[in-house]
């Protein structure tokens, strides 16, 4: 058997992995004409991390991240609200990592390429499109100047290839379009002195007028012992444009919002001001897919269930598809059945999480808080919510996006 893997990011690099375990051959081809770390931060939650462990990846990406203590909310007075232990230190076998997307990448490729063979992994390589019979699938391919490749032929086609999936897009030409949730981001890193223990992943204040997630993706970046910063601003606003993970961002549409977050642990304006790089991403999403797969093709990641980015489960999600899909094929020697099994397990978990992002998502913590305080400090966290609620609602959204402990114990 031989899998063609259409996009050469998370999703795609550890879906190759994964095939590789199971002794199943595969081949990545990547639109970009060479795979470079790009992005800013990511989260990895210890559903994902157990997946890369299984893989031998954790310990290549505990030298490149930041493994996360705690996770800790405020309002935006700066006023404590909630805190909890992450990974192992919340009893997990697995850690939480926080990690640059670019770093990820790399360790990710660099495995790859050790495992597979560098031939296995082609870069220049834009799907158009695809045609399949009973026996097999061919992909068709145009070069980053727009010239037509030699097409390629597997026994089947996973779509990895994102947001703008050509083969979701043939797969379903009339799905409507993304939608909005009402909220825009800005995204940034910023090389800044640590805050608290220098591994606590922070939520603060809420949509309206406006939100912030703040953790450390890098350790000590130079003499002073400076961190990368990652960070990310949500503004309820009637404005967006086209979703592009790498389209530039402006201060000036969002740093008013946040001018008075001055807290003692942190000058919250300042780092903002400081940041390395600016993007702009619209809060958005698809509405869920009836149906993944046709024969011998399937989705999967961004290309099968993009979700509106709360939560930290886009990359995660398509990690635990990767290991699915692998599992599936590894069990099920007939190629469309394997691929329908792998659907019938990851579509329904995908969707509720898609779901649970537009209503209940974790960060719905410092919703409940702001809406019982009008938006206004409090003289105590206890006089407004028990933390035994505030613990349901994060322990609630944790089974959905299926890392909560005991789920994962089993």
């Amino acid at each position: 058997m031989e899998v063609m893997i259409v996009g050469g990011g998370i999703g795609g690099l550890t879906l190759a992995l994964s095939l590789h375990k199971v002794g199943i051959a595969a081949r990545v081809f990547e639109a970009a004409p060479d795979i470079q770390a790009l992005g800013v931060g990511v989260s990895l939650l210890p559903h994902s991390t157990r997946v890369l462990g299984e893989l031998g990846l954790n310990e290549a990406l505990a030298k490149v991240a930041v493994t996360t203590t705690t996770t800790t909310f405020f309002n935006r007075f700066g006023q404590h609200v909630y805190s909890e232990s992450t990974g192992r230190q919340a009893g997990y076998e697995w850690p939480q990592f926080q990690v640059h997307r670019g770093d990820l990448q790399m360790v990710l490729l660099g495995a790859c390429r050790e495992r597979l063979g560098a031939d296995r992994i082609v870069a220049g390589h834009r799907c158009t499109g695809f045609t399949q019979t009973s026996g097999g699938v061919t992909a068709s391919f145009i070069d980053p100047a727009g010239n037509s490749l030699a097409p390629r032929a597997a026994d089947a086609l996973i779509a990895c290839d994102g947001l703008h999936s050509v083969i979701r897009k043939q797969l379903h030409p009339a799905e409507g379009e993304p939608v909005y949730s009402g909220v825009n981001m800005w995204r940034g890193v910023t090389r800044w002195k640590p805050y608290f223990d220098g591994a606590t992943y922070v939520r603060g204040g809420w949509l309206t007028p406006g939100k912030m997630v703040i953790y450390p993706i890098r350790n000590a970046l130079d003499a002073d012992g400076c961190q990368l910063i990652n960070w990310v601003a949500e503004v309820t606003t009637p404005r967006y444009e086209r979703r592009d993970w790498n389209r530039r961002g402006r201060l000036e549409d969002f740093i008013g919002v946040f001018e008075d977050w001055r807290f003692d642990w942190l000058d919250v304006p300042a780092m903002i001001r400081a940041a390395d790089v600016l993007l702009e991403f619209p809060m958005v999403d698809q509405d869920p897919l009836p149906w993944w797969t046709q024969g011998r093709v399937t989705l999967l990641g961004d290309a099968a269930h993009p979700m509106v980015p709360r939560g930290s489960n886009g990359a995660g999600q398509a990690i635990l598809d990767a290991r699915a899909l692998a599992a599936a094929l590894a069990a099920e020697p007939d190629v469309p059945a394997a691929l329908a099994r792998y659907e019938s397990q990851r579509r329904p978990a995908t969707t509720d999480i898609v779901l649970a992002n537009r209503k209940t998502p974790p960060d719905a913590i410092l919703k409940e808080v702001y809406e019982r305080t009008g938006d206004r400090p409090f003289r105590h966290i206890d006089d407004v919510i028990s933390q035994e609620e505030l613990a349901a609602i994060s322990n609630g959204y944790k089974r959905v996006a299926g890392y909560d402990l005991a789920s994962l114990s089993r």
